[in-house]
């Protein structure tokens, strides 16, 4: 089977078309392929159908889980489909996901030749402040939905070992029966919060697109910060957006390699 492997910001997929998929289970497939030292290793399997126009995606989370929709994921389809047939800048896409299609632009190429693209993420959905109980501590969250289940913590200081222990807990917590993305999320200033994420499905990742887009809309809910905002991860700054209409993602993602799989 042919596959592409792409990431934005460290945020890793691998990538195939859904016609060329031989396997009968696509969860053991995408433990198979996303696992880092006996596979090709990737924080997810995205497998795809081309369509005029751009394409229809499917994302299996690296433990074989079903996510629904990943900014990062759908960004690196874009580059994919760029890559495969050169796009000027200004050429639009749309990939149609689990949480419905989203718009991408090619607003640029950085100074790597990167393609930068700006994607209509939707807008966020059931925001609140939610008290999480959580052993002997009570965790103050801002819940949404962002295409996906997310949870951030406004907090003074950035830990990974809470990211790890909070996360961890989450998944099975019943406030949230479906699992979640946690965020936890610093201001920095009004135009900069600074992020460590959770990701349901396949732990800590160096980057998250729709968790970007959740700790900008909690931080600018409840933590001070402004509604256009630069967010930055371990793996790299992200241009945020939350507008009337929705909110908006900006970012790159490159194209790393394509293989065959032969397992």
């Amino acid at each position: 089977m042919h596959f592409w492997k792409a990431h934005a910001y460290g945020n890793d997929f691998l990538y195939a078309a859904l016609a060329d998929v031989v396997s009968g289970d696509l969860a053991e497939l995408a433990r198979h392929m996303c696992a880092r030292t006996t596979g090709i290793g990737a924080d997810g399997l995205i497998l795809f159908e081309r369509r005029p126009g751009g394409a229809r995606m499917r994302l299996h989370n690296a433990d074989g889980s079903i996510a629904e929709v990943s900014g990062n994921g759908v960004r690196g389809l874009a580059a994919l489909l760029a890559h495969q047939q050169p796009s000027p800048v200004g050429t639009a896409f749309d990939i149609d996901t689990d949480a419905g299609t989203k718009h991408l632009a090619l607003v640029s190429r950085d100074e790597q030749g990167r393609p930068v693209f700006r994607a209509a993420m939707g807008r966020p959905e059931r925001l609140a402040q939610q008290d999480v109980p959580l052993g002997d501590e009570t965790l103050p969250l801002a819940t949404l939905w962002m295409g996906n289940p997310q949870a951030v913590w406004l907090v003074e200081t950035l830990d990974t070992r809470e990211m790890l222990r909070v996360g961890a807990a989450l998944q099975q917590h019943p406030a949230f029966p479906d699992a979640v993305n946690l965020e936890l999320a610093h201001v920095v200033s009004p135009g900069e919060v600074e992020i460590l994420i959770y990701e349901r499905g396949v732990g800590p990742t160096h980057s998250s697109g729709t968790g970007s887009c959740a700790a900008a809309v909690a931080a600018a809910a409840y933590g001070g910060a402004a509604r256009v905002v630069d967010v930055v991860a371990p793996g790299g700054r992200q241009h945020v957006e939350w507008l009337d209409d929705g909110v908006y993602l900006t970012g790159w993602a490159e194209v790393l390699c394509q293989g065959t799989w032969l397992a």
